[in-house]
């Protein structure tokens, strides 16, 4: 095969794993687009289309559906806290992340595809969440190790744009995936296929395309982007070691402070986050009245939004550092959030929406590049496994909020404002993080 100019090989570019010389721009780009596979997921399944599908037409009612929807995403985060550490501190002994992620993405897919066969019938309910737990688990599973293949591939400086044109090209992909959905399948007037409206065959065939989607696009990752090389344990070996590591690591947690007050920062304010992902195409059906159609073309306009803020943060992240770019994403997130839960019109539910997406890639690759450039570069892996524990570990917390207060208040309104309150804490406890750009020794 021949391989365009400047192009290394994975397998050779795995032989030097501890080499200075970085990844080609071709490399690397081909790293973003696992930012732009995953989105189908995030997007389709969790944020809008099987969201809202779930909600009005498999559900028994809109209040009890976002209850157990919430249930269902708060053991999933359960899971995944429990052993994203492990699976991190595994990477770190066995060397490669590839081969992780090309399994844990195979099985996501899979979860996806089967979403088809969950019709409009209260019947299909716990395949429904069955498989949306599933999904979750082995989608953010897949992230741990895709997160800690990038302070191997970009030097420091430049790690922050990179980060940020990675969810870039997540809210790019995103966006895509729904546009093709909505004109594609989910219009009902001219659609492109033959699907039985009745048996919501046009809605379901959106989860079978962004399967497909995910695992097209995950290929340059794993074909181009150079991975570490094999430290030849077997897999016995690696997990002990790895779980000695892990153990040494928390037994020692005072050499990484700095990080653990971060992580804890980081596990308030995306609890928050995550619970919007979760909620935002529930929040829209059922405050705002939006059938799929209508919460699909308001998910395209946010990916819009939130694509473009994340490219442009990118930059300013290298430039005022990744601490600062996080407090005022998160300034920005609670002031237009509190917006979306106070208008009533249709119209400023948008405009609050959209300015809202501007800040919420900035979060995120602002919070990797950070992780990215303290974390000891032995530990990297399992300072990702970390990471995703503090994106987990209280995950249950905002999903139960919103679907407990919900239910109790009958106010889907009054339940979202849990939100405001985990991005302000997360916020504050921040301050308190040093923005240090020196890498902890291991």
């Amino acid at each position: 095969m021949n391989y365009p100019e400047g192009v290394v090989r994975s397998d050779e570019a795995a032989s030097q794993p501890n080499s200075n010389k970085k990844a080609t721009t071709f490399q690397l780009i081909s790293w973003t687009f696992f930012d732009w596979a995953n989105s189908a997921f995030a997007t389709v399944i969790q944020t809008f289309i099987f969201a809202a599908y779930f909600t009005n037409r498999v559900a028994v009612s809109e209040t009890i559906g976002t209850a157990q929807w919430g249930n269902t995403l708060s053991i999933a985060g359960v899971i995944i806290a429990l052993i994203g550490p492990v699976l991190g501190a595994l990477a770190d002994q066995g060397g490669r992340r590839k081969p992780w992620i090309a399994v844990l993405t195979i099985l996501c897919v899979a979860s996806m595809a089967s979403l088809w066969f969950v019709k409009p019938s209260s019947s299909y309910l716990m395949l429904a969440l069955i498989l949306v737990a599933f999904g979750t688990v082995t989608s953010e599973c897949a992230m741990i190790f895709y997160n800690s293949m990038l302070p191997a591939l970009v030097k420091s400086d430049n790690m922050g744009r990179w980060s940020g044109w990675g969810w870039s090209s997540g809210y790019a992909g995103g966006l895509l995936c729904l546009v093709f959905c909505l004109f594609a399948f989910v219009k009902t007037e001219n659609p492109w296929f033959v699907l039985d409206i009745d048996s919501a065959q046009n809605v379901r065939a959106t989860f079978v395309f962004a399967a497909a989607w995910h695992m097209l696009f995950v290929l340059p990752l794993l074909l181009f982007t150079p991975d570490t090389r094999s430290t030849g344990k077997s897999f016995s070996r690696a997990l002990r070691d790895g779980l000695q590591q892990l153990k040494d690591s928390l037994y020692r947690i005072r050499r990484y402070s700095n990080i653990v007050r971060f992580l804890i920062a980081r596990m308030i304010y995306i609890d928050g986050l995550a619970t919007v992902f979760a909620f935002g195409g529930v929040y829209a059906a059922g405050t705002f009245d939006m059938n799929e159609q209508q919460v699909l073309i308001f998910g395209i306009a946010l990916n819009v939004t939130a694509g473009l803020g994340a490219a442009g943060f990118g930059w300013i992240d290298d430039w005022i550092g990744p601490k600062r770019t996080i407090l005022i994403s998160l300034a920005g997130l609670i002031i237009s959030g509190i917006g979306i839960l106070l208008v009533h019109s249709t119209a400023l539910f948008w405009t609050f929406g959209l300015i809202l997406g501007v800040f919420v890639g900035p979060v995120q690759a602002s919070s990797r590049s950070f992780l990215g450039q303290i974390a000891p570069e032995q530990l990297r892996s399992q300072m990702f496994g970390l990471y995703a524990l503090s994106g987990k570990a209280t995950s249950f917390i905002g999903p139960l909020m919103v679907g407990w207060i919900t239910a109790w208040t009958s106010s889907q309104r009054i339940g979202m404002s849990a939100i405001i309150v985990l991005l302000f804490i997360g916020a504050i406890l921040m301050l308190a993080v040093s923005p240090g750009r020196k890498k902890v020794s291991g």
